[in-house]
């Protein structure tokens, strides 16, 4: 009995000293692995990259930008239909264990025990906190040691936060694959929306189980490269939330029986032809707040972008770039296939296409008999990249080839050929033959009293080329500018009847440059005419005189002004528009005339959030007295205060707007009248007819329309913008303006409108004439000479001297 206790005694002693060991290893062993683990306090304020999003004025999204795609949920905006679907793949014991799981642990060595040797991947036990752990804080190195740390973490970060939120960051963190190439999508949000075109609210039981089917291998369970793999392990998950309770037996079994029903949805500006618009919001977002906000910061943009007028601007100028190419004939195929042993699908469907150039089809010529040829249509491409299997034929006969100059289609085309086509209206199956046009151009819309971008189209492709000619390119405006040359001179003391003499003039450029003798486009004179006729027929000759009266130093001021240049050399044939802008500048300051003179700053931006939803960047700065009122106490209702700078007397730019109706009415741009409302603008042609423009607006919408070749050349020795830019701006307005009433536009307060005379500017007598716009203290003239001319006053040269006096005065009668 003794010997029995005493063996009891050592063996007590033996197991107590082992157990001491044991727990001093494991110390130090925890110990070890613990003492450069990262903190996981450093959760608590965890901020996941998130997508930034630009959405048009009307909701709609249109762009993207994201090094990671996520869209980041509280736990208390998921469905515990997700949960339930990512508890039962993932951690069924989620809200049970302490970080580790033992009974996981153990049910995975079983089952890896009786799958050795079948190949099978072998079954992991890791927890959903180990799991943020390994995302977060340890890293995804495969050994026994980063296993050891992970558990440590999960202990550490389940001794930390909730449930919930350690759930809250899985379920935003995950990598759930990329169903369409530049898709990757991180958290259940992005997925949901990148699988299933959905938000997490509207997926249903076989949706959600296939996205928490992901996380254990996203590339492998790719929903088109391995589908049946994917339906298999989707069905896994809805047996499991089966066996959970979470759903019926018989729910779990018609989920089963449906396919996975993925369908990548598709965000691109290309639905709207917006590619110009939201890479310039690139532009501005980055160079505003960086890359890494962009990219990470989960920016929430509201564009000012409005989609119908966006497609509107977008086929008026591309409309416009089409006549002016194929005026000029066909250049031919854009490349040939050899279709020998090659079906014909596939081998157009290789090709690179513009994805803006739509309703134009990529297509390749089967086959030419008689007077017609079967041209096969490149299959659509779905959003996963795969090319449909349908093949689509049509027939190009000899209406779609009538602008070639070609009498019969074999003419036009062969066997093989590549080349863009087009559906005839009304004619189903019959296209008519496009060619990319070497010209290019840009319209931007403008609502004149914010300075809000409506459209903005930067050239005839945003795929072809990024170069947004709205934007960045530098073109001279020509006679567009000529407005603010006429604009000074009405805010200065002269009136729509001054009287400047269209006479031929020689100016002494000093400094051994010789003699600049400007003339007017038509190389024709008419002697002494009102502002008005100056502006309406767009007189070079009277523009420069008038620009050497005024003073070209003031009209440089009056430049930078409206935003035209910011620092305008002041000689004289910056007059003319020899300068460089761009249409967007040049929008804007017709804005500015169009809204009483008040400046504007051009924006496709209307507001942008933060990733919290706070306000940091908004548009409008007018300020609101009254609007933070807790309760009404029978104070004044809310106004806004326009504190805006008066860049132009509100009756100048009336006055201006008038003339510019005469542009429209009687002048250059007569093409513009079809629209049927009241319109304003101003044509441009510099010289050599290298760039056109056409500039207008109505009472509230401002339009820049510009047409040239990126590399400068001629357009045609008789190109004028009348002929190309205004039907440009006209085909615009007509659709913009359509459903609109035919608002005049507003008379300020202060103006007199008296009947003249308009080849005199003088009074006219009875019901003749035309009504001029006068600012209060000035009247049309009683009598005018002309005085200052060196030759007859009908022609003679006048000689202007560079330091020397003015060749032209001004009397009682206004400017002669």
């Amino acid at each position: 009995m003794r010997f029995i206790l005493r063996l009891f005694g050592w063996a007590f002693a033996a197991g107590t000293i082992l157990f001491v060991i044991g727990v001093a290893g494991a110390a130090a062993l925890v110990w070890h692995y613990s003492k450069d683990l990262p903190d996981s306090a450093q959760l608590r304020n965890y901020e996941p990259p998130v997508m930034s999003r630009v959405h048009a004025g009307d909701g709609s999204l249109i762009a993207e930008f994201a090094r990671e795609r996520r869209l980041y949920l509280p736990i208390q905006a998921v469905p515990k239909l997700i949960i339930d679907a990512f508890l039962a793949a993932e951690d069924k014991n989620f809200y049970k264990h302490f970080g580790v799981d033992p009974e996981g642990l153990a049910r995975a060595a079983i089952s890896n025990f009786r799958n050795r040797g079948s190949g099978r991947r072998p079954q992991g036990a890791s927890t959903i906190t180990q799991q943020v752990a390994k995302n977060f804080l340890v890293g995804s190195e495969q050994s026994i040691e980063r296993k050891i740390r992970e558990a440590l973490i999960a202990l550490r970060i389940e001794s930390t936060y909730s449930k919930d939120k350690i759930l809250e960051l899985y379920l935003n963190e995950i990598y759930l694959g990329a169903p369409a190439p530049g898709q990757g999508s991180y958290g259940v949000a992005a997925a949901a929306l990148n699988y299933f075109g959905k938000s997490v609210h509207e997926l249903n039981v076989q949706e959600a189980a296939y996205l928490a089917a992901l996380p254990k291998a996203p590339t492998d369970l790719h929903p088109f490269r391995n589908r049946e793999r994917a339906i298999e392990r989707r069905n896994y998950v809805l047996d499991r939330m089966a066996e959970n309770g979470v759903i019926k037996r018989a729910e779990a079994d018609a989920a089963k029986n449906q396919p996975l029903g993925v369908n990548p949805r598709t965000v691109s500006p290309n639905n709207i032809a917006a590619g110009f618009f939201a890479e310039e919001i690139r532009r501005e977002l980055q160079d505003r707040y960086g890359e890494k906000k962009l990219l990470e910061g989960g920016l929430s943009v509201r564009a000012t972008v409005d989609p119908k007028m966006q497609l509107m601007a977008r086929k008026a100028l591309v409309d416009g770039l089409v006549r002016f190419d194929e005026a000029r004939g066909w250049r031919g195929a854009m490349q040939k296939l050899d279709l020998a042993g090659r079906e014909w699908g596939v081998a157009i469907g290789e090709l690179p296409v513009l994805g803006d150039v739509k309703p134009w089809r990529l297509a390749v010529v089967l086959d030419v008999a008689g007077d017609g040829a079967r041209v096969g249509l490149q299959p659509i491409r779905e959003a996963s990249g795969h090319l449909r299997p349908e093949r689509e034929t049509a027939t190009l006969g000899s209406e779609g080839i009538r602008w070639t100059r070609r009498t019969r289609v074999s003419q036009a085309v062969s066997v093989g050929d590549v080349v863009y086509v087009e559906p005839i209206d009304g004619k189903p199956g019959q296209v008519r033959l496009r060619q990319m046009p070497e010209v290019n151009g840009a319209i931007t819309v403008m609502d004149p009293f914010s300075g809000r971008v409506l459209a903005m189209v930067g050239g005839f492709s945003h795929d072809q080329s990024e170069f947004n000619r709205a934007t960045q390119a530098l073109r001279q405006p020509g006679s567009s500018f000529k407005p603010f040359v006429y604009a000074t001179a009405l805010d200065n003391g002269y009136t729509p009847s001054s009287i400047v003499l269209d006479a031929p003039i020689e100016v002494d450029q000093g400094g051994g440059l010789g003699v600049w003798a400007p003339s007017n486009y038509d190389g024709k004179f008419t002697g002494p005419r009102t502002l008005r006729y100056g502006i309406q027929f767009s007189k070079n000759l009277m523009t420069v005189r008038l620009a050497k009266d005024v003073g070209m130093p003031l009209i440089a001021e009056y430049a930078r002004r409206f935003g035209i240049y910011d620092d305008m050399l002041p000689v004289l044939s910056m007059s003319l528009g020899a300068g460089e802008t761009t249409v967007m500048r040049m929008t804007a300051a017709y804005s500015m005339l169009a809204n009483g003179g008040k400046r504007i700053r051009p924006t496709l931006i209307d507001r942008i959030q933060d990733r919290f939803g706070a306000t940091i960047y908004r548009h409008d700065q007018r300020v609101c007295e009254g609007c933070n009122a807790e309760k009404w106490s029978n104070q004044r209702e809310p106004r806004l205060v326009d504190n805006r700078d008066q860049v132009l007397d509100p009756l100048t730019a009336y006055q201006m707007v008038s003339m510019l109706e005469g542009v429209v009415n009687a002048g250059t741009a007569t093409v513009v009248k079809a629209v049927g409302k009241p319109l304003a603008g101003k044509t441009g042609t510099t010289n050599d007819a290298k760039d056109v423009w056409f500039v207008g607006f109505s009472p509230d919408l401002a339009v820049g329309v510009y047409m040239g070749f990126d590399k400068p050349k001629s357009l045609g020795n008789s190109a004028t913008a009348g002929q190309y830019a205004a039907p440009i701006f006209r085909d615009f307005m007509m659709q913009a303006l359509k459903d609109k009433p035919a608002t005049p536009f507003r008379v300020p307060a202060g103006i007199k409108l008296i009947r003249v005379d308009p080849r005199t500017g003088m009074r006219a007598g009875g019901e003749g004439g035309i009504l001029e716009a006068f600012r209060p203290g000035t009247a049309p003239p009683d009598s005018y000479s002309v005085i200052g001319a060196a030759g007859d006053g009908a022609g003679g040269a006048l000689s202007v001297a560079p330091a020397g006096g003015r060749s032209v005065g001004s009397g009682t009668g206004g400017l002669y």
